[in-house]
């Protein structure tokens, strides 16, 4: 059976399975009841930098959805937007890609380009362990400008149309990248206000306004238009912190942030 075997386990993530479970056991341990969201943005860094916040996203969604996550990751490699259509390994064990919903989507089908990627590996792990019954289509963005951002979420509805899949939609993106925190926090807030009343276009025109260099905001657009369409009203940051948190150096941090679409 062709796989997606784990690329980054032992650098951004625990490789041991019992260690991996553990953590993740503590990252949800304090999160309150799950809001019903549509879809999340999940950062997607070392769990050891952003996996609280990244369990408080997935806390987010009722414990006992069995559907299909479509999970959106940004090209840091170059590569174009492209699915992938083999199961994924984890520590935790196999998940399962939703063939029919992947080969709905119309999309390019590209293992290669998902070999080393890390955006969509990180999210693997979470959603394995506190959803073991789902399934995923994943997908890397490769451009992520508004018009790619619209005709993804646009292909995105037309699979949920076709295959009447219950989806719940994942952005994997972290914020500012390598200033300061007092910059990152300004810049990544003021970006982010906007997601709250789903509005992607000014979204877009604050980040290129501070030129916050969050990584996904291609797939953050995305999954908000396509939320938007599924019913939703109205986005919620859930929790906001830097990696100066953990490392202590305030000076260049990166911005990580869980956000609910509901």
């Amino acid at each position: 059976m062709k796989m997606r075997t784990c690329a980054v386990a032992g650098m951004f993530y625990p490789r041991d399975p019992s260690h991996l479970e553990q953590l993740l056991t503590r990252f949800f341990s304090g999160d309150g009841a799950p809001m019903g969201a549509k879809g999340i943005v999940a950062p997607h860094a070392g769990y050891i930098y952003s996996g609280e916040v990244a369990a408080r996203a997935y806390a987010a969604i009722p414990a006992d959805f069995s559907g299909t996550f479509v999970v959106i990751g940004p090209s840091h490699r170059g590569y174009m937007t492209a699915v992938s259509s083999v199961s994924w390994e984890t520590p935790l064990g196999i998940l399962d890609t939703d063939s029919e919903f992947v080969e709905s989507l119309d999309i390019e089908q590209d293992e290669f380009s998902h070999a080393d990627e890390h955006s969509l590996e990180v999210q693997m792990p979470f959603i394995k362990f506190r959803f073991p019954r789902a399934r995923i289509a994943p997908l890397m963005m490769g451009e992520q400008d508004e018009q790619s951002a619209t005709a993804l979420a646009r292909k995105i509805l037309s699979a949920v149309k076709v295959t009447r899949r219950d989806v719940r939609i994942v952005a994997s993106s972290d914020f500012s990248h390598y200033v300061s925190e007092t910059r990152a926090r300004e810049n990544d807030l003021y970006a982010i206000e906007p997601l709250e009343r789903l509005d992607t276009e000014e979204f877009y025109r604050r980040i290129r306004q501070r030129n916050v260099s969050a990584c996904g905001y291609g797939p953050i657009a995305a999954m908000v238009e396509a939320c938007r369409t599924m019913g939703a009203t109205n986005g919620q940051l859930l929790r906001y912190t830097t990696s100066g948190e953990i490392t202590g150096d305030h000076l260049e941090v990166v911005g990580y942030a869980a956000i609910a679409v509901m």
